[in-house]
């Protein structure tokens, strides 16, 4: 079952390979994963079944997920909500669990590393449900970080593992995965990314709206709770935003928002050109025509490499190194932020022209179909051996 990187940017899959595919289930609970799992929802049609356990609580945030998305006739919105790490685990467990015992279909699919992908995965294995891991294999080797357990959980429960570099298809190998269970298949936010990004007229519409220039001015993203649960560390990055050369458009995110308030650091935000989270479309349009990027989201990584725009990624550690060196570079929260921005700000339109002609580490934009077609793979398999 396992591909080469070469393989997979090679011969593009048909749509007749994904036909046969119904009675698939999507559990996921975040806006990423939705928006990494639309084209899969795309390809599998009407057969295809979204479980939604609310893990993004915010109603601000949820109307704009479900804007996201195509349209399906059995979407199962559970409401976990938020709460301590375990219990919000424990609750989606059962809750999960009940959706697949009224409607258990062929197959269970997550994506990534949240609560809500290892609650899918968990329930898929009580009921012995055949399991696909979208994104599998990627490895900060940051065992502080819950989604680096979540991850590794999840692959090791998967029958199917899609990883979408050779370097995740490594991972897995390293830590026994069967070679049999691997398909090296790319990441699903390039054809999400193609399908939901602007035109360019559209894009300079968004811009002008805000009194914003192509190349002047900063994008920036910062919620990952080793950052905004912090005071010290939210207030650093903060500070260090501000004072950057060029105006900073900040949309924020619910949970940053709250930590702001509760720590008292809404001075901070004067600087920063505040946005409201922001439908997809708007935000990839931002992204496109900002001079860089500033981030500490997964997600926001790999887009940039499919954007072609440098992301400078304050974090101490990445399950993404692929862009490292390329499209982006790593930083703590300090003074490297604003000397790695200075650094792609010495030459924008000469970084611009370089990064166009660099390939993303995530593939061609046929992800969604590779994995459609390892998962029958997979379930034929399982036919013949029920068969059998």
């Amino acid at each position: 079952m396992s591909t080469t990187t070469a393989d997979f940017r090679a011969a593009r899959p048909t749509a007749a390979g994904l036909a046969g595919t119904g009675g698939i289930t999507l559990v996921c609970g975040t806006r990423p994963e939705l928006i990494k799992l639309a084209p899969l929802m795309r390809a599998f049609g009407d057969g295809c079944a979204v479980v939604y356990t609310g893990q993004h609580y915010d109603r601000s945030l949820y109307a704009r997920i479900r804007a996201d998305l195509p349209p399906s006739e059995a979407f199962h919105e559970l409401g976990v909500g938020a709460g301590r790490r375990g219990g919000q685990l424990g609750r989606t467990v059962s809750a999960v669990d009940e959706v697949l015992a009224d409607r258990p279909g062929r197959a269970v699919v997550v994506q990534g590393d949240t609560t809500s992908a290892l609650a899918g995965a968990l329930a898929a294995n009580a009921h012995d449900l055949p399991l696909v891991h979208v994104e599998a294999g990627l490895r900060s080797h940051d065992r502080a970080m819950p989604e680096e357990h979540n991850r590794v959980l999840i692959d090791h429960l998967a029958d199917l593992c899609c990883a979408p570099t050779e370097l995740n298809r490594g991972h897995l190998l390293a830590e026994n995965v069967p070679d049999e269970r691997i398909a090296v298949t790319g990441n699903t936010v390039v054809e999400a990314l193609q399908a939901a990004l602007p035109a360019t007229d559209d894009r300079r519409a968004v811009l002008a709206a805000r009194g914003l220039e192509r190349d002047r001015f900063v994008l920036a993203t910062i919620h990952r709770p080793e950052n905004v649960d912090d005071a010290g560390r939210l207030a650093v990055i903060l500070r260090e935003l501000g004072r950057l050369p060029l105006p900073v458009v900040f949309p924020l995110h619910p949970r940053t928002a709250k930590s702001v308030e509760a720590f008292g650091l809404r001075h901070l935000l004067e600087p920063l050109v505040e946005l409201e989270p922001q439908a997809y479309p708007a935000f990839l349009a931002l992204a496109a025509e900002a001079a860089v990027l500033v981030s500490d989201s997964g997600g926001i990584q790999e887009e940039a490499s499919v954007l072609k725009r440098p992301v400078v990624v304050v974090r101490r550690s990445t399950e993404r190194p692929e862009i490292a060196g390329t499209f982006g570079t790593r930083v703590l929260p300090g003074p490297a932020i604003g000397a790695e921005v200075a650094r792609w700000l010495d030459d924008v339109a000469g970084h611009r022209e370089r990064l166009r002609h660099l390939p993303s580490p995530y593939g061609d934009g046929s992800a969604s179909a590779r994995i459609v077609t390892a998962l029958n793979a997979l379930l034929a398999q399982r036919a013949g051996v029920t068969a059998g």
